[in-house]
C-alpha cells in the first residue's frame, strides 16, 4: 500500500521539475554555450544587467551571467522567428559562496580560498 501512496505522490511532483529545468541556467562570471541548428539574426536579452549574449558564430551564442537575477533570451532567425525564447536564471557558485543575513541587510561572501565580501555592481 505504501508504494502505491509514494508513486502518486512522485508523479504529481514530476511535471514541476520538468519545467523548472526547461530554464537556461549560468553562473555568475561564467559563460554558457548555446548551439543552435539554424543561422541567427538578432540576439536579445531582457535585462543587461543580469546577463550578456555575445555572437561567436552564425550557429553559436556566448551566453554570460553579470549578476544574480531572472531574465530572458530570445534569438532571432533571419526571417525573424523566434528560435529561442527562454527565461535565463543567473545565480552565484552555491559551493562558494556564503550569505549573511543581519535582519533586513544581506551579504554575500565568496569563499575562494577565503571568505571575502562580494563586490556588486
Amino acid at each position: 500500500m505504501w508504494s502505491i501512496i509514494l508513486v502518486a505522490l512522485f508523479t504529481g511532483f514530476a511535471p514541476a521539475r520538468a519545467a523548472a529545468d526547461d530554464n537556461i541556467r549560468v553562473e555568475v562570471d561564467y559563460a554558457r554555450v548555446i548551439k543552435l541548428d539554424q543561422p541567427v539574426s538578432k540576439v536579445i536579452i531582457g535585462n543587461a544587467d543580469i546577463a550578456d549574449a555575445a555572437v561567436a558564430d552564425s550557429k553559436t551564442i556566448i551566453l554570460t551571467g553579470k549578476s544574480f537575477g531572472t531574465t530572458n533570451i530570445v534569438i532571432l532567425d533571419e526571417q525573424g522567428q523566434a528560435l529561442v525564447d527562454e527565461r535565463v536564471l543567473v545565480s552565484l557558485e552555491s559551493y562558494n559562496t556564503l550569505q549573511v543575513y543581519r535582519q533586513t541587510e544581506r551579504e554575500v561572501l565568496s569563499c575562494t580560498p577565503a571568505c571575502q565580501p562580494l563586490i556588486e555592481e
